[in-house]
């Protein structure tokens, strides 16, 4: 009886009273930027007009991945035909994609040589299982980790230098001028000097540059379809970032915004979103800064790459 009753409360995530705190990490509460809560359907009608709907998340968080897949079924019923949009997997694994949404490949080619995230089984596969399912489309969006990395190691200067097999890999242009999600990104950095920041915004704007340019290209060549896009919510929040590049490459495109709260709201910054989701915090990841400096050598040290083999035709 115990077990079904946590069943049944894990199943309905998103049924909590309006005004109490999420119970779990697996429940989420619905509203608009006003305070309005929204059940599911009433979210998914009021973001169904926009011509892409970005939704940011918390990477690895439950019920932030929990709505995803929801809202994505939600959608999917609506009268325009919906395509997925992935930060989650880069263009140049778009036809290890395919494959597998064709029923060519399995599962294990598709994590492999698709270069799918550490947290895929349990995060992405339902949303990627949806979509082969119900014939959706789904873009890998994203540019190839290894390239980004190279520009936040070598500057924006170095894509000069890639093979133009490679260079097609990401976002034809970079917006590196500075604007609001450059301000919001350099007010984000507590280390490193001047270069090595700018260097660091070159890196991420390559990621929100390419992935607006991968949506924007899909819409042009499939008229009348509609995106839901998932990414990081500092890439969605505020509109600030990939909001900002689709309307450069189109400003003719129409735009809503989900965003995950935890706590309490920050004061806010750009445009509020459509949809909040308010959910529980994760874990604090460190305690000290000896704790977060350990972190980020591995990380470092996982991430260090000859860049120059990709110079290479």
């Amino acid at each position: 009886m115990r077990a079904l009753l946590l069943i049944t409360a894990l199943m309905l995530g998103g049924c909590a009273h309006p005004n109490s705190a999420p119970a779990t990490l697996y429940d989420y509460r619905l509203t608009t930027a006003q305070g309005e809560v929204l059940t599911l359907a009433q979210a998914a009608r009021r973001v169904s007009d926009a011509d892409i709907i970005l939704v940011g998340e918390l990477h690895t968080h439950p019920a932030i991945h929990l709505l995803q897949a929801r809202l994505l079924a939600e959608l999917s019923q609506g009268p325009r035909p919906l395509a997925l949009s992935l930060e989650q997997f880069s263009r140049a694994d778009q036809g290890v994609l395919d494959a597998y949404l064709a029923g060519q490949r399995g599962e294990s080619a598709l994590i492999r040589d698709g270069h799918a995230w550490p947290n895929y089984p349990s995060d992405y596969r339902p949303l990627v299982e949806f979509a082969k399912a119900h014939h959706l489309p789904v873009i890998a969006a994203n540019a190839p980790k290894a390239l980004v990395s190279c520009i936040g190691e070598q500057g924006p200067q170095w894509l000069e230098q890639l093979p133009p097999s490679r260079r097609a890999q990401l976002a034809r242009t970079l917006t590196l001028k500075e604007d609001d999600y450059q301000r919001a990104f350099m007010a984000s950095q507590h280390h490193g000097d001047r270069d090595a920041n700018a260097r660091r915004f070159a890196a991420q704007t390559a990621w929100d540059d390419t992935m607006a340019e991968s949506m924007v290209a899909f819409l042009a060549r499939h008229p009348g379809r509609r995106l839901m896009h998932i990414a990081g919510n500092f890439h969605v929040q505020g509109g600030l970032g990939l909001a900002s590049r689709i309307a450069a490459r189109n400003p003719a495109l129409t735009l809503a915004l989900i965003t995950p709260v935890t706590g309490a709201k920050m004061a806010p910054s750009g445009r509020p979103a459509d949809v909040e989701v308010h959910v529980a915090p994760l874990p604090e990841r460190w305690k000290s800064r000896e704790e977060m400096k350990q972190d980020m050598a591995s990380l470092q040290g996982a991430r260090a790459r000859d860049c120059r083999r990709w110079l290479q035709p």
